[in-house]
């Protein structure tokens, strides 16, 4: 197997940005999922409830080498902003979904001023996740010391091609029985996994407890259980019910959908398009 995408996502929910490389540590991939939009509760806001996130393309220079600022965001008719790093006076409490409180750094007026214009919306701000420590992770599935930044559950996702294939084919199988249009073909980006392989059986993720990709090391602690926004096409932004109407039909169990693995780094490192991939542990062997 070997790696065959790296995807960063500098902004939560905004549009993904393909890398040849990335840096590894104890939060994820660097520059993944760093800054975050937010409510005046400071309730994290995503593409779940506004789609229109997909349109922000974010850079740092971790998915732009050429990018001078700390940020750098456009959108269509919002222009382009760069942006500094935040203010270390400027702290927010930010909530993920139901998860523990946390503190991050507001990052100012001129970036929610342009995500107003971008966003269509008047009650957003964006943070900045400047100290990823504060944030701990479920205990069931995690140590003492694990962390992330804004990732939606763990630091890393990864998932394999074979996977996708699969769930494509189910729903092609599922249109097909209700007369339904063949649509688009169901692509890894709907997942928004961070690591892409090729290789091995679909779904054999779901058991890998140890990996080594790369230059780093990994432990596998959970199944990604799914939700509405993978219904959301990431270049229409047109919603509709696949592919959960299909994957339910085959990965559903204790009341949710399955599909990739959620990783913590326990070896820092580098990860690049091309590199190999090492089973090192299983569960259940």
């Amino acid at each position: 197997m070997i790696v065959t995408a790296l995807n960063l996502h500098p902004v939560k929910s905004a549009a993904i940005r393909p890398v040849d490389a990335a840096t590894v540590g104890p939060a994820g991939l660097r520059g993944d999922r760093e800054w975050m939009v937010v409510d005046e509760a400071g309730q994290a806001i995503t593409a779940r409830e506004l789609p229109a996130l997909f349109t922000i393309v974010a850079d740092t220079p971790q998915t732009d080498p050429a990018c001078g600022a700390a940020l750098r965001l456009s959108a269509p008719g919002a222009g382009t902003l760069e942006l500094a790093e935040a203010a270390a006076a400027h702290q927010l409490t930010v909530r993920l979904f139901t998860r523990p409180a946390w503190q991050a750094l507001r990052v100012g007026a001129e970036a929610d001023a342009w995500l107003c214009e971008a966003l269509r919306r008047p009650d957003v701000h964006l943070v900045h996740c400047h100290d990823p420590r504060q944030r701990t992770l479920n205990p069931e599935y995690s140590r003492p010391g694990d962390h992330a930044a804004f990732q939606d559950g763990y630091p890393v996702t990864v998932l394999g091609e074979a996977s996708v294939r699969q769930v494509d084919a189910w729903v092609a199988e599922r249109r097909a029985e209700l007369g339904e249009p063949a649509g688009s073909p169901i692509t890894p980006q709907r997942f928004r996994p961070n690591v892409v392989v090729a290789g091995g059986e679909p779904f054999e993720e779901d058991a890998w407890t140890q990996v080594r990709l790369g230059g780093t090391r990994l432990r596998g602690v959970k199944s990604v259980d799914r939700c509405v926004m993978t219904t959301i096409d990431p270049d229409t932004r047109e919603k509709g019910k696949e592919p959960i109407r299909s994957l339910a039909r085959h990965r559903r169990w204790d009341g949710r959908t399955w599909l990739a693995r959620h990783l913590i780094p326990e070896q820092p490192g580098t990860i690049r398009v091309g590199d190999p991939v090492e089973v090192l542990a299983r569960s259940g062997g």
